[in-house]
């Protein structure tokens, strides 16, 4: 039994982890999670080495001396917002199989969910918002659309749009006002969404804003008294779907499946 107990205890030792999520996670969506034991230990491999998280639950087989193993599963967020995984713990049944042991690692990760993507029609979501406006809109769809004005730049424009002979003469940069809509950069005031239901109200902004960045529409978000100008970036769509995602929320820990 001591030697059982010392290398069992051994087994455990100098070993860290960690727990890597994709950049965009969506409520009530599968995503896979990488689980990577490293085990600092200058001889000694680690032999079944499990981890339990929450719900997490995974089990790496072998990990060398001084390297690293890895093992992927899916798991899936019930809800948006701030959730967070604290104290994970690392357990195995080696060396004899008798009973378990087991170590508290004292890390914590966080991860956001972003809200669940509700399809719906895209042009009753921003064309609203346009009218509210006074501006003319138009049924026309594609980058080829007539120009039917020239305006002052804005923040997020297409390159290719750019007019340049009239940037020159006037020494500020301008934009060709297209007759479609599509292509044209698009705010979404959150508030003015005409969808009663919150739930729903966000995930129908936040599909918007996906089904427009795929198509490179420049896009904003008006929400909370915040203004995310209109952008076409990776980075400027996750920062919206972000402020959607903690929209009215709090840390809600941990609320995860697995697969």
């Amino acid at each position: 039994m001591s030697i059982s107990g010392f290398f069992g205890k051994a087994n455990l030792s100098k070993l860290d982890l960690q727990i890597d999520f994709p950049q965009e996670v969506y409520a009530g969506s599968q995503v896979p999670v990488k689980i990577t034991v490293e085990n600092r230990r200058r001889h000694l491999p680690a032999f079944l080495i499990g981890l339990n998280a929450d719900h997490i639950s995974v089990l790496l087989p072998f990990t060398p001396a001084k390297s690293t193993s890895s093992v992927f599963t899916n798991i899936t967020f019930r809800e948006r917002g701030l959730h967070t995984i604290e104290n994970p713990r690392v357990s195995s049944v080696f060396p004899f199989n008798f009973f378990t042991r087991f170590k508290t690692l004292h890390k914590t990760y966080t991860i956001i969910a972003l809200p669940r993507l509700k399809a719906c029609d895209l042009a009753s979501l921003y064309r609203k918002e346009r009218r509210s406006r006074g501006e003319k809109i138009s049924d026309a769809i594609g980058y080829d659309a007539d120009v039917i004005s020239i305006r002052e730049y804005v923040r997020g424009d297409p390159i290719k749009y750019i007019h340049w002979k009239a940037t020159a003469k006037t020494g500020k940069l301008k934009t060709k006002e297209l007759s479609s809509l599509s292509y044209q950069p698009v705010v979404i005031e959150f508030e003015n969404v005409m969808i009663r239901d919150v739930e729903e109200r966000i995930s129908s902004v936040a599909y918007t804003i996906v089904q427009l960045h795929k198509n490179n529409v420049p896009v904003g978000l008006k929400i909370n008294g915040r203004l995310f100008p209109p952008d076409t970036t990776g980075v400027h769509k996750l920062n919206m779907l972000k402020e959607l995602a903690m929209f009215e929320k709090v840390d809600v820990r941990v609320s995860v499946m697995t697969a």
